[in-house]
Protein backbone atom coordinates (compact mmCIF):
# COMPACT_ATOMS: atom_id res chain seq x y z
CA UNK A 1 0.00 0.00 0.00
CA UNK A 2 1.14 3.31 -0.44
CA UNK A 3 2.38 5.64 1.48
CA UNK A 4 0.84 8.91 -0.13
CA UNK A 5 -2.63 9.56 1.23
CA UNK A 6 -5.61 10.72 -0.43
CA UNK A 7 -7.00 14.22 -0.39
CA UNK A 8 -8.77 15.12 2.79
CA UNK A 9 -11.60 17.06 2.42
CA UNK A 10 -13.97 18.91 4.18
CA UNK A 11 -17.55 19.01 4.57
CA UNK A 12 -19.30 21.16 2.36
CA UNK A 13 -21.07 24.51 4.06
CA UNK A 14 -24.82 23.14 2.60
CA UNK A 15 -23.68 19.50 3.77
CA UNK A 16 -27.54 17.83 4.79
CA UNK A 17 -27.25 15.66 7.52
CA UNK A 18 -30.60 13.99 6.93
CA UNK A 19 -30.89 10.09 5.89
CA UNK A 20 -31.63 9.87 2.33
CA UNK A 21 -35.17 7.94 1.64
CA UNK A 22 -35.01 4.87 -0.37
CA UNK A 23 -35.86 5.43 -3.85
CA UNK A 24 -39.17 3.34 -3.33
CA UNK A 25 -40.28 4.60 -0.42
CA UNK A 26 -43.58 6.53 0.39
CA UNK A 27 -42.89 10.19 0.54
CA UNK A 28 -43.20 11.53 4.78
CA UNK A 29 -46.18 13.44 5.89
CA UNK A 30 -45.47 17.31 6.42
CA UNK A 31 -45.51 16.84 10.04
CA UNK A 32 -44.41 14.21 10.83
CA UNK A 33 -40.78 14.42 12.83
CA UNK A 34 -37.56 14.34 11.22
CA UNK A 35 -35.30 11.27 11.07
CA UNK A 36 -31.96 11.95 13.12
CA UNK A 37 -28.49 11.52 11.48
CA UNK A 38 -27.41 8.21 11.74
CA UNK A 39 -24.09 7.86 13.60
CA UNK A 40 -21.97 4.60 13.45
CA UNK A 41 -18.19 4.58 14.91
CA UNK A 42 -15.92 1.67 13.67
CA UNK A 43 -12.59 0.12 15.08
CA UNK A 44 -9.39 -0.79 13.34
CA UNK A 45 -5.99 -1.06 14.72
CA UNK A 46 -6.37 0.53 18.42
CA UNK A 47 -6.86 0.73 21.60
CA UNK A 48 -10.55 1.85 21.90
CA UNK A 49 -9.06 4.79 24.08
CA UNK A 50 -10.71 7.39 21.27
CA UNK A 51 -13.84 5.24 21.33
CA UNK A 52 -14.58 5.97 25.05
CA UNK A 53 -13.72 9.34 24.35
CA UNK A 54 -17.30 9.39 23.05
CA UNK A 55 -18.83 7.67 25.60
CA UNK A 56 -16.90 9.94 28.40
CA UNK A 57 -18.60 13.01 27.26
CA UNK A 58 -20.71 12.16 30.34
CA UNK A 59 -22.96 16.00 30.44
CA UNK A 60 -23.23 16.46 26.50
CA UNK A 61 -23.72 12.18 25.89
CA UNK A 62 -27.44 12.52 26.24
CA UNK A 63 -27.75 15.77 23.95
CA UNK A 64 -25.80 13.71 21.61
CA UNK A 65 -27.71 10.93 21.73
CA UNK A 66 -30.70 13.38 21.11
CA UNK A 67 -29.84 14.88 17.58
CA UNK A 68 -28.18 11.16 16.28
CA UNK A 69 -29.01 8.12 16.25
CA UNK A 70 -26.26 5.87 17.31
CA UNK A 71 -26.46 2.59 14.28
CA UNK A 72 -23.40 1.05 15.04
CA UNK A 73 -20.80 1.14 17.82
CA UNK A 74 -20.16 -2.07 19.69
CA UNK A 75 -18.68 -0.06 22.17
CA UNK A 76 -21.20 0.80 23.62
CA UNK A 77 -24.80 -1.29 22.43
CA UNK A 78 -25.22 -4.65 20.40
CA UNK A 79 -28.00 -3.05 18.31
CA UNK A 80 -27.31 -2.46 15.04
CA UNK A 81 -29.19 -0.13 12.30
CA UNK A 82 -28.43 -0.75 9.08
CA UNK A 83 -26.88 1.67 6.71
CA UNK A 84 -26.11 3.81 4.92
CA UNK A 85 -24.81 6.14 7.72
CA UNK A 86 -24.85 9.84 7.59
CA UNK A 87 -21.81 10.17 9.74
CA UNK A 88 -18.82 7.61 10.71
CA UNK A 89 -15.80 8.07 13.25
CA UNK A 90 -13.06 5.31 12.59
CA UNK A 91 -10.94 4.77 14.93
CA UNK A 92 -7.36 2.58 14.37
CA UNK A 93 -4.60 2.54 11.33
CA UNK A 94 -5.04 -0.20 8.60
CA UNK A 95 -2.92 -3.13 9.64
CA UNK A 96 -3.75 -5.93 7.87
CA UNK A 97 -5.24 -7.14 4.38
CA UNK A 98 -8.36 -7.38 6.03
CA UNK A 99 -8.75 -4.38 7.75
CA UNK A 100 -7.88 -2.87 3.99
CA UNK A 101 -10.74 -4.26 2.34
CA UNK A 102 -13.50 -3.45 5.46
CA UNK A 103 -12.15 0.12 5.36
CA UNK A 104 -13.31 -0.02 1.57
CA UNK A 105 -16.87 -0.84 2.69
CA UNK A 106 -17.03 1.51 5.54
CA UNK A 107 -16.08 4.42 3.12
CA UNK A 108 -18.91 3.15 0.85
CA UNK A 109 -21.55 3.19 3.57
CA UNK A 110 -21.15 6.64 5.12
CA UNK A 111 -21.82 9.80 3.71
CA UNK A 112 -19.38 11.66 5.84
CA UNK A 113 -15.96 9.83 7.37
CA UNK A 114 -14.04 11.44 10.25
CA UNK A 115 -10.52 9.28 11.44
CA UNK A 116 -10.53 10.22 14.94
CA UNK A 117 -6.94 9.66 17.13
CA UNK A 118 -3.28 9.19 15.80
CA UNK A 119 -4.08 5.64 14.68
CA UNK A 120 -6.19 6.28 12.30
CA UNK A 121 -4.76 9.51 11.11
CA UNK A 122 -1.16 8.88 11.09
CA UNK A 123 -0.68 5.07 11.63
CA UNK A 124 -0.16 5.50 15.43
CA UNK A 125 2.13 4.15 17.58
CA UNK A 126 2.44 0.62 15.73
CA UNK A 127 3.64 2.79 13.23
CA UNK A 128 6.87 1.46 14.52
CA UNK A 129 6.57 -1.23 12.56
CA UNK A 130 7.16 1.09 9.55
CA UNK A 131 11.08 1.54 10.20
CA UNK A 132 11.50 -2.23 10.98
CA UNK A 133 11.29 -6.12 9.27
CA UNK A 134 7.71 -7.13 10.40
CA UNK A 135 8.89 -10.39 9.21
CA UNK A 136 11.96 -10.66 11.59
CA UNK A 137 9.38 -9.63 14.22
CA UNK A 138 6.97 -12.70 13.83
CA UNK A 139 9.24 -15.34 13.33
CA UNK A 140 10.47 -14.13 17.01
CA UNK A 141 7.38 -13.36 18.67
CA UNK A 142 4.77 -15.97 17.54
CA UNK A 143 5.26 -20.10 16.92
CA UNK A 144 3.17 -20.38 13.95
CA UNK A 145 3.55 -17.27 11.59
CA UNK A 146 2.24 -18.75 8.55
CA UNK A 147 -1.26 -18.69 10.63
CA UNK A 148 -1.29 -14.66 10.67
CA UNK A 149 -2.50 -12.00 7.72
CA UNK A 150 -0.36 -9.06 8.49
CA UNK A 151 1.00 -5.74 6.20
CA UNK A 152 4.63 -4.64 6.61
CA UNK A 153 3.24 -1.27 7.32
CA UNK A 154 0.67 0.18 9.43
CA UNK A 155 -0.99 3.38 7.83
CA UNK A 156 -3.72 5.94 8.10
CA UNK A 157 -7.19 5.75 6.80
CA UNK A 158 -6.78 8.41 4.41
CA UNK A 159 -4.15 6.03 2.59
CA UNK A 160 -6.86 3.81 1.73
CA UNK A 161 -10.43 5.83 1.29
CA UNK A 162 -10.85 9.33 1.22
CA UNK A 163 -11.37 11.12 4.70
CA UNK A 164 -13.58 13.99 5.00
CA UNK A 165 -12.12 15.27 8.33
CA UNK A 166 -9.29 14.41 10.70
CA UNK A 167 -9.61 14.80 14.24
CA UNK A 168 -5.83 13.84 15.97
CA UNK A 169 -4.83 13.05 19.53
CA UNK A 170 -3.99 10.06 21.49
CA UNK A 171 -6.63 10.04 22.76
CA UNK A 172 -8.37 12.62 20.82
CA UNK A 173 -10.17 15.78 22.68
CA UNK A 174 -13.78 15.78 24.18
CA UNK A 175 -14.43 19.32 23.27
CA UNK A 176 -12.64 18.63 19.93
CA UNK A 177 -14.67 15.85 19.06
CA UNK A 178 -18.24 17.65 20.21
CA UNK A 179 -17.25 20.43 17.92
CA UNK A 180 -17.24 18.15 14.76
CA UNK A 181 -20.24 16.40 15.74
CA UNK A 182 -21.88 19.92 16.15
CA UNK A 183 -20.32 21.13 12.90
CA UNK A 184 -21.31 17.91 10.75
CA UNK A 185 -25.06 18.49 12.37
CA UNK A 186 -24.91 22.03 11.27
CA UNK A 187 -23.36 21.77 8.18
CA UNK A 188 -19.83 23.86 8.66
CA UNK A 189 -16.20 23.33 8.88
CA UNK A 190 -15.09 21.95 12.50
CA UNK A 191 -13.17 24.33 13.81
CA UNK A 192 -10.53 22.57 15.11
CA UNK A 193 -6.92 24.66 15.51
CA UNK A 194 -3.93 23.99 13.90
CA UNK A 195 -1.53 25.98 15.95
CA UNK A 196 1.49 24.38 18.46
CA UNK A 197 1.10 23.69 21.87
CA UNK A 198 3.33 26.27 23.05
CA UNK A 199 -0.01 28.81 21.90
CA UNK A 200 -1.76 26.87 24.97
CA UNK A 201 1.19 26.96 27.11
CA UNK A 202 1.19 30.71 26.87
CA UNK A 203 -3.01 30.62 27.60
CA UNK A 204 -2.69 28.29 30.03
CA UNK A 205 0.63 30.65 31.97
CA UNK A 206 2.96 27.72 31.85
CA UNK A 207 6.55 27.82 32.30
CA UNK A 208 7.67 26.94 28.91
CA UNK A 209 9.60 24.12 30.12
CA UNK A 210 12.21 23.60 27.19
CA UNK A 211 13.36 27.27 27.61
CA UNK A 212 13.24 27.35 31.86
CA UNK A 213 14.81 23.63 32.04
CA UNK A 214 15.64 22.76 28.82
CA UNK A 215 13.61 19.98 28.82
CA UNK A 216 13.22 18.00 25.93
CA UNK A 217 9.57 19.08 24.59
CA UNK A 218 7.68 18.78 21.36
CA UNK A 219 5.21 21.24 22.28
CA UNK A 220 6.76 23.85 19.43
CA UNK A 221 5.94 21.61 16.47
CA UNK A 222 2.51 19.67 18.19
CA UNK A 223 -0.87 20.72 17.32
CA UNK A 224 -3.00 22.06 20.12
CA UNK A 225 -5.67 20.52 21.54
CA UNK A 226 -4.69 18.66 25.21
CA UNK A 227 -4.83 22.20 26.66
CA UNK A 228 -0.90 21.72 27.41
CA UNK A 229 -1.46 18.86 29.69
CA UNK A 230 1.89 17.68 30.18
CA UNK A 231 3.86 21.05 29.84
CA UNK A 232 1.33 22.14 32.78
CA UNK A 233 2.19 19.17 35.11
CA UNK A 234 6.26 20.02 34.28
CA UNK A 235 6.91 17.51 31.55
CA UNK A 236 7.80 18.46 28.11
CA UNK A 237 5.15 17.56 25.49
CA UNK A 238 5.31 14.22 23.68
CA UNK A 239 3.60 14.87 20.41
CA UNK A 240 0.59 13.11 20.78
CA UNK A 241 -1.89 15.61 18.53
CA UNK A 242 0.47 15.20 15.92
CA UNK A 243 2.50 18.12 13.68
CA UNK A 244 0.88 21.49 13.88
CA UNK A 245 0.47 23.18 10.18
CA UNK A 246 3.84 24.06 9.89
CA UNK A 247 6.05 22.01 11.74
CA UNK A 248 10.10 23.65 12.06
CA UNK A 249 11.20 19.67 13.03
CA UNK A 250 14.97 20.66 11.91
CA UNK A 251 15.07 23.38 13.79
CA UNK A 252 13.56 21.61 16.84
CA UNK A 253 15.85 19.16 16.83
CA UNK A 254 18.97 21.13 15.99
CA UNK A 255 17.95 22.72 19.73
CA UNK A 256 17.87 19.49 21.18
CA UNK A 257 21.27 17.87 19.73
CA UNK A 258 22.64 21.66 21.54
CA UNK A 259 21.15 20.41 24.55
CA UNK A 260 23.29 17.24 24.16
CA UNK A 261 20.50 14.60 23.07
CA UNK A 262 22.61 11.88 21.40
CA UNK A 263 21.29 11.75 17.68
CA UNK A 264 19.70 8.38 18.00
CA UNK A 265 17.44 9.69 21.45
CA UNK A 266 16.55 12.36 18.87
CA UNK A 267 15.22 9.99 15.94
CA UNK A 268 13.43 8.20 19.18
CA UNK A 269 11.92 11.60 20.34
CA UNK A 270 10.32 11.85 16.98
CA UNK A 271 8.77 7.93 16.92
CA UNK A 272 6.25 7.93 19.41
CA UNK A 273 2.33 8.27 18.87
CA UNK A 274 2.88 10.17 15.58
CA UNK A 275 5.67 8.54 14.31
CA UNK A 276 3.92 7.59 11.02
CA UNK A 277 3.31 11.87 10.28
CA UNK A 278 5.33 12.93 7.40
CA UNK A 279 6.98 15.26 9.23
CA UNK A 280 7.97 13.22 12.31
CA UNK A 281 8.97 10.00 10.24
CA UNK A 282 11.21 12.34 7.94
CA UNK A 283 12.79 14.21 10.67
CA UNK A 284 13.06 10.72 12.72
CA UNK A 285 14.64 8.96 9.69
CA UNK A 286 17.73 12.11 9.47
CA UNK A 287 19.09 11.14 12.90
CA UNK A 288 18.72 7.28 12.37
CA UNK A 289 21.23 7.53 9.49
CA UNK A 290 23.71 9.12 12.09
CA UNK A 291 22.87 7.17 15.14
CA UNK A 292 25.44 4.87 15.84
Amino acid sequence: MTESPTAVRTPDAGLSMKATPDPGSSTPEADAPAARPTLAVWKFASCDGCQLTLLNCEDELLAVAERVQVAYFPEATRAVVAGPYDISLVEGSITTPGDAERIQQVRAASRTLVTIGACATSGGIQALRNFADVGEYLSVVYAHPAYLATLDRSTPISAHVTVDFQLRGCPIDKNQLLEVLSAMLQGRRPRVPSYSVCVECKRRGAVCVAVADGMPCLGPVTQAGCGALCPSYHRGCYGCFGPQDTPNTASLAERLRAHGMPEVDVMRFFRTFNAGSQPFRVQSLTHEEVAP
